[in-house]
């Protein structure tokens, strides 16, 4: 009876044993199988905060076509006399990743503004050249007139450059110091700016409206934002840009610019008179004297002209950008002062 009790006991003891060791066993497993879950948890947090945190590119860009405006379209490719003219998608794709860039990160955004000086003449940069119209321009080609100077210390005893009006910034000090600190958005690097050239416009801006304008091809295409990374084609029209003909005509100039003001009748003067000459319908300016506009009528008086003959050829305006005057209306109704961009592009 004794030996009988003795066996009962031990195959009691190594049977909780045996249980206590398969519980640990268990236990070691859970814990393995929880760490790794817990490691391809971290991982996939990991990787989508190193995708929403990724530059993006072109190839990121979402550009279809749903036309607002359907008069006088051309196709992505279309012939112009022997050759052929094209919109160049994947540059604009590229200008749009760079706007889905800048947006992303917290700016306390501002303009650049000095149109007919009116903020008054810009300093003589360090190292200045004359241009073809014999005024004085940076080595970069951009001219003092009707621009703001871009210092590279507070200190600085002269600009080193010149920031053309309209210029997108992001303000990195107080819009109310003698001397505002600003990172280029339109351009590149850090400068210091007088603050009487700088038109702080908040760190709400979302831009939901860009205007493209070729002046390579000579047409113009307008997008909109639809969604994260999403746009949509609202129009693709021929347009004539600014030609290089000293005194009085000026190209066009390539770069990223906001929208100021508009005017429903843009009068102009004759070429180098006090005279008014005619008006250009539904004008919205973005840098300088240039605007997008419709067909030029050479009679204050007269009607607006909707269409010409010499829209989509080649450059002949004084900076502007000639459109039909529909789709110049189309632009004034949907681009507005200080939300939307014109982004030339060659």
């Amino acid at each position: 009876m004794k030996q009988y009790f003795f066996w009962s006991l031990l195959i009691a003891f190594l049977t909780i044993a045996s249980c206590k060791n398969s519980s640990k066993n268990i236990s070691a497993a859970e814990k393995r199988k929880q760490d790794s879950i817990e490691r391809v948890k971290k991982a996939q947090e990991e990787a989508e905060k190193a995708e929403r945190e990724r530059p993006r590119t072109a190839a990121d860009i979402k550009l279809e076509k749903d036309l607002a405006y359907d008069q006088h379209t051309l196709e992505e490719t279309y012939p112009y006399k022997d050759t052929t003219r094209q919109f160049q998608i994947e540059k604009i794709k590229e200008k749009l990743a760079f706007i889905e860039n800048f947006q992303r990160a917290p700016h306390n955004y501002g303009v650049l503004q000095n149109y007919k000086n009116r903020n008054g003449e810009a300093a003589v940069v360090e190292h200045f050249v004359r241009n073809a119209y014999k005024r004085v321009s940076d080595t970069l080609g951009t001219e003092k007139y009707q621009s703001a100077p871009l210092y590279q210390e507070e200190n600085s005893a002269k600009p080193s450059i010149y920031g053309r009006d309209g210029s997108l910034v992001s303000l990195e000090s107080s819009d109310t110091v003698k001397m505002v600190k600003v990172n280029g958005i339109s351009f590149e690097g850090t400068w210091f700016v007088p603050k009487r050239y700088v038109k702080a416009i908040g760190d709400s801006l979302k831009i939901t409206h860009v205007n493209f304008v070729d002046v390579t091809n000579q047409n113009i295409m307008t997008v909109e934002r639809t969604g994260e990374n999403e746009w949509k084609i609202r129009s693709m029209n021929p347009a004539t840009s600014g030609l290089h003909k000293p005194p009085h005509q000026m190209e066009t100039p390539v770069g990223i610019f906001m929208v100021q003001e508009q005017k429903s009748k843009m009068f102009y003067f004759g070429d180098g008179t006090k005279t008014i000459e005619g008006f250009a319908p539904y004008a919205s300016r973005f840098t300088n004297g240039g605007y997008i506009h419709g067909v030029p009528v050479n009679n204050p008086k007269g009607k607006i002209v909707e269409y010409s003959w010499s829209l989509g050829t080649t450059p002949r305006s004084h900076m502007c950008v000639r459109n039909a005057s529909s789709h110049a209306k189309f632009v004034y109704d949907t681009s507005k002062p200080f939300k939307s961009l014109v982004v030339v592009i060659d």
